[in-house]
């Protein structure tokens, strides 16, 4: 299996469709009471602004001319205060792995990207948010290093669905 990582371009969005469904999809499953169902989850001019954003690297495996995964990213800035630190994060806002292609490392490699890509950067940390729904994930981040950051919690006031 030869792997090729590279930066997204415009032309790929037709291609990034189905993966960015198949995230959105899961998320809907577990939190319908926070996401839409939306048959276009990210829609063009969305995908295109990413690209066009300094700040903003989307990532993109390839085997052979599939796309077999993506990696979406934005840089931010933390700023110094009394309480905090100035800091420097890479946010991994989204990663998906077709599912026919998941279990063969292309995460690793993807995700290795984004730790490499940070690294000539000079950032402090590479974070991410992932649902607690989500166990695979949680332990796919365990297993190639990352940890547990701090917690979100929530007590649903309203729930729709009673």
């Amino acid at each position: 299996m030869d792997l090729f990582i590279r930066e997204a371009m415009k032309s790929d969005y037709e291609s990034l469709l189905p993966l960015f469904s198949q995230l959105h999809e899961f998320h809907v499953f577990v939190r319908p009471d926070v996401y839409k169902e939306n048959s276009t989850p990210v829609e063009q001019e969305l995908f295109e602004s990413q690209l066009n954003d300094d700040k903003q690297h989307i990532f993109v495996a390839i085997i052979g001319n599939e796309i077999v995964g993506v990696v979406v990213t934005k840089e931010e800035e933390v700023t110094e205060n009394t309480f905090i630190n100035a800091r420097r994060v890479i946010l991994i806002n989204s990663l998906c792995v077709a599912a026919t292609h998941r279990k063969k490392g292309i995460g690793k490699k993807l995700t290795k990207h984004v730790f490499d890509f940070g690294r000539t950067l000079k950032v402090d940390s590479i974070e991410l948010g992932v649902s607690e729904e989500n166990t695979s994930a949680i332990e796919f981040y365990r297993t190639i290093g990352m940890k547990t950051k701090s917690r979100k919690m929530e007590l649903i006031l309203n729930d729709r669905d009673a």
